[in-house]
């Protein structure tokens, strides 16, 4: 068998330089909304830095205060409705009559 020869097919069409104004424009229109959106998306973990850090001073708040009533009533068991001290049921000694 002989073997045949692949003959190199030749592009006389010029090679364009850039792409067209519209494929620009859509490139970087779609560039543009991915940095907004990154931009956005820092926003928003700052913002919820902020708020781990405001929700970690009132839970300090919060200790300190139930430190307080422990000192104060023995007891930090506290009804945030209408502030009623839930003491600790005893055995029931403290309170039996004879």
């Amino acid at each position: 068998m002989a073997k045949t020869k692949k003959e190199k097919i030749v592009d006389l069409k010029p090679k364009a330089e850039k792409i067209t104004e519209e494929q620009l424009k859509k490139v970087q229109e779609t560039i543009s909304g991915i940095n907004q959106t990154q931009f956005e998306i820092g926003s928003i973990e700052s913002q919820k830095h902020e708020l781990l850090h405001r929700m970690a001073g009132s839970r300090d708040k919060l200790a300190s205060l139930q430190s307080e009533f422990q000192k104060d009533y023995g007891t930090f068991d506290i009804n945030i409705n209408d502030g009623t001290i839930n003491y600790p049921k005893d055995n029931g000694e403290a309170d039996k009559k004879d």
